[in-house]
Formats: structure tokens, C-alpha cells, sequence
């Protein structure tokens, strides 16, 4: 990385990634080239998002608060651009595109208040972290070029909508299940006597 990059350099650009996936998304409804510009968005913000950190632990110029905050904020708004675009694509229905949005915050406010409460910031959930989503969302985004609409028990649904049913279940269960756990140990650690 050349001397003059740092790393708020790299956040910069991992967040512009993730708002120009949400506009290519959102371009899609009248253009279906504006899906392969999307995953290439989402390649510039894994490049970004991934490589912030790092460049800043190898450069020993670490600022743990700061960084911690700022690429937390950001990843909400990216997120808040990201799945609005695909809410207006026309291949994800707008209440679904909702629904997904405020489970996804859900479950950011749940990992920031175990980062505070217990100290463990849980970014990955078994093998799924923000690396396999965005191969994930890369992939079904061609899939879309094929096949937007898939059939379940005779009915018609985008594939979007039934992607983003099975994320928000998923994101459901990760909530529940660390909130009850997180809730047990701060029980056990501040019982009353």
C-alpha cells in the first residue's frame, strides 16, 4: 500500500463501495448490467473494509475507539444504502427490504451492547462473516440475471424476497440465542446477594 494511503483511506472507500451497490441496485430495475457494477461495488467494499484495520495494525498506528466507531457507523449507513437499493430494484419488495433492515440493526445493537457489557465483539457467526455474505450477495446477484423469480409450493416469489426471509430468520435466531446467553452471564456475574 503506498505511504500516502491510511487507513480512514481504505474505510473511506469501503463505505462509497457499499453506497455505489446500493445505487447500482437500485439502477437495476431499468438496467440489468447495473447488477455486475453492484458486485463489483461490493468488491471495493470488501477491499476497503477488510484491508482498514490491518494497514493500521501493520503500520502500528492503531486507534481502537476510534476505529471501532467509525467502521461501525459506517457499516450501518452502508447497510441502510445497500439493502434501499435492492428495496427499490424491483426485485425485492419494499416491506421485506424493511423487515431486513431492522432486523439487521437489531442485531447490530445486540453485538455493540455485548462489545460494552460483556468486552466480546462477535463479528462472525459460525462460517458466515461479512466476507461470506458479500460472496453470497455477489453470487445470487448473478443469479438474478436468470432467474429473479422463483416458484415455492406453486406460488410465485422474487428471489430476493425468499433470500431475505431466510437472512432475517437467520439474524432472528443469532439475536435471540446471544441475547439470552448474554443475559445469563451478566445474571451470574451481578447477582445480588
Amino acid at each position: 500500500m503506498p505511504p500516502w494511503v491510511n487507513s480512514d483511506h481504505l474505510t473511506l472507500l469501503g463505505f462509497l463501495g457499499m453506497i455505489m451497490a446500493g445505487v447500482c441496485y437500485s439502477l437495476a430495475r431499468w438496467s440489468p448490467w447495473a447488477f455486475a457494477a453492484a458486485v463489483a461495488s461490493l468488491g471495493v467494499n470488501w477491499f476497503g473494509d477488510s484491508l482498514d484495520g490491518t494497514l493500521a495494525r501493520v503500520r502500528d498506528q492503531q486507534r481502537p475507539r476510534y476505529g471501532f466507531y467509525i467502521d461501525h457507523i459506517l457499516d450501518s449507513f452502508g447497510a441502510l444504502f445497500l439493502i434501499g437499493g435492492l428495496g427499490l430494484s424491483g426485485y425485492m419488495t419494499g416491506t421485506i427490504a424493511m423487515m431486513l433492515i431492522v432486523v439487521y440493526f437489531l442485531l447490530s445493537i445486540e453485538l455493540y451492547l455485548a462489545t460494552y457489557c460483556v468486552g466480546v465483539f462477535r463479528l462472525s457467526f459460525s462460517i458466515w462473516g461479512p466476507t461470506e455474505l458479500r460472496i453470497v450477495l455477489g453470487i445470487g446477484t448473478f443469479v438474478l440475471l436468470r432467474k429473479p423469480i422463483v416458484m415455492i409450493a406453486g406460488q410465485a416469489y422474487f428471489l430476493c424476497d425468499v433470500a431475505a426471509v431466510v437472512a432475517i430468520a437467520g439474524m432472528l435466531l443469532m439475536t435471540i440465542v446471544n441475547t439470552i446467553r448474554n443475559t445469563v452471564r451478566l445474571y451470574r456475574e451481578e447477582r445480588i446477594r
